[in-house]
């Protein structure tokens, strides 16, 4: 159980940047204490349309060999156009509780799927219905949140999002990450 209260309570949140005329995305990892202190940053990259995200993610997790996480956070799980997160195989893989963000409503992406990716169509449609459902969270009692989440109560998940959502809805370690991406992919995109 982890406990969402503890001051010095660590999370790894993760988020990319990515243009879809680019083969590779940026993907960031930032290690943000409760207290707001960042204590570690890793980068990778994966690739756009691709099937590495999950692998991606791992990279991220290995790379900053960092024990004290208690909790990834994940902004969102379908990313870098399409390419899915495996959410329960990096749970498997770390053993620590994760939860995965979006901000907006969705019907389903199963049609784009079919669209974009005739080629592995089954494969992609098999790991999107394994991250099941969404449930919704109201953040601060007014924001409301998608979330995905494995090893967690849904009270941890909401008291988690809380502790680190300092401002609006984007939980900061995933606020920080998503600046650092897309900071790196514009420093790549004008060094063409």
């Amino acid at each position: 159980m982890v406990s969402p209260h503890k001051k010095g309570i660590r999370c790894l949140g993760i988020a990319e940047s990515f243009r879809r005329d680019r083969e590779k995305s940026v993907l960031v990892g930032v290690v943000m204490r409760r207290d707001k202190l960042i204590d570690g940053v890793a980068v990778t990259t994966i690739t756009v349309g691709g099937l590495d995200a999950t692998d991606g993610v791992l990279r991220i997790y290995r790379t900053l060999n960092r024990e004290d996480v208690s909790v990834l956070m994940l902004n969102g799980c379908i990313i870098s156009w399409f390419n899915i997160v495996d959410l329960e195989r990096v749970y498997e893989k770390t053993g620590v509780p994760l939860i995965c963000v979006t901000y907006e409503e969705s019907e389903g992406i199963e049609d784009y799927i079919k669209r974009y990716f005739p080629d592995d169509y089954e494969k992609r449609l098999k790991l999107y219905r394994k991250l099941g459902k969404r449930e919704l969270v109201y953040l601060h009692g007014r924001y409301p949140v998608y979330v995905r989440f494995l090893g967690l109560e849904k009270w941890e998940v909401r008291a988690l999002l809380n502790n680190f959502t300092f401002s609006g809805r984007q939980p900061e370690p995933l606020k920080v990450a998503n600046f650092i991406a897309r900071a790196i992919l514009r420093s790549l995109l004008a060094g063409r």
